[in-house]
């Protein structure tokens, strides 16, 4: 069963392998990163563990029995008990429900862990998926996004207020 890990430092060469094996199909529904991403990965999961030490965000990967990373979570701290969410789940797992429930846990870590009582969420209106994800795990629409929140794409913010 698929564990919701912490990021760490030794997660680097399975986060890689992930987001280079689901390149083509996150660019497909978000902006692509950029050669420069890959290039420079090392130095990016230095500077998020950093910031995760720093408490400006908790970052978290959901990993398979074999060790292999099957999704990432991101909470960014933003102000007063409240996070923004970012997530993205490998091709071979979408559709599954696993994105769903794991934003479903971690809206429960997010309230007894980090003391969050608020997520914000952006989609892009043409992100179908994650919209019916967000939907499921208790969000709701509160207004459009500036598509510079969303790689510039127009899309919607939605909003779950957690119970501590």
């Amino acid at each position: 069963m698929p564990e919701l890990e912490r990021l760490r430092a030794d997660h680097a060469p399975a986060v890689l392998a992930f987001e280079l094996a689901n390149r083509a199909y996150f660019a497909a529904s978000i902006s692509d990163r950029g050669d420069e991403y890959y290039d420079r990965f090392t130095d990016r999961h230095s500077a998020l563990l950093a910031e995760q030490e720093a408490g400006a965000g908790a970052f978290y990967v959901l990993v398979a029995e074999d060790g292999s990373v099957l999704g990432r979570f991101n909470l960014i701290f933003t102000e007063d008990g409240t996070a923004e969410l970012g997530y993205r789940v490998a091709q071979h797992v979408a559709g599954r429900g696993v994105a769903t429930a794991t934003v479903r846990e971690l809206c429960l870590l997010a309230a007894a862990r980090h003391g969050l009582h608020t997520l914000r969420a952006a989609a892009a209106r043409d992100n179908a998926a994650s919209q019916k994800v967000l939907a499921k795990a208790g969000f709701a629409p509160v207004g459009p996004a500036d598509p510079a929140d969303i790689g510039g794409k127009p899309g919607t913010w939605y909003r779950r207020d957690l119970a501590r």
